[in-house]
């Protein structure tokens, strides 16, 4: 198993239940979250799509370690936000490594 299908099987699911709750909790203050939630979604459906399969995902990658900053957690979020961005990051990780 490559380590970006370990990492996917590690965090898909916790991601699918913290993204969200983080959009509705913190999007009001953080409103790049939303993006954030959107693009995240994108993968997720490629994801599933792809199966076992490796899908395309570097433009989604790109564009979130823009958005968020290369991953840096605001100061003023909840754990579960920075979870969020620690998966993430994990997963874009994994994902390159695995190309």
């Amino acid at each position: 198993m490559t380590t970006f299908n370990r990492v996917k099987e590690d965090n898909m699911e916790k991601l699918e239940m913290y993204v969200p709750v983080v959009a509705r909790v913190h999007g009001g203050s953080h409103p790049e979250f939303h993006s954030v939630r959107k693009i995240f979604d994108e993968i997720n459906e490629k994801i599933m799509k792809a199966g076992p399969e490796k899908p395309e995902l570097d433009n989604e990658f790109r564009q979130l370690r823009e958005i968020t900053g290369n991953y840096t957690v605001p100061s003023d979020v909840c754990e579960t936000y920075e979870a969020v961005y620690n998966m993430l990051s994990e997963l874009d990780e994994a994902y390159q490594v695995s190309t």
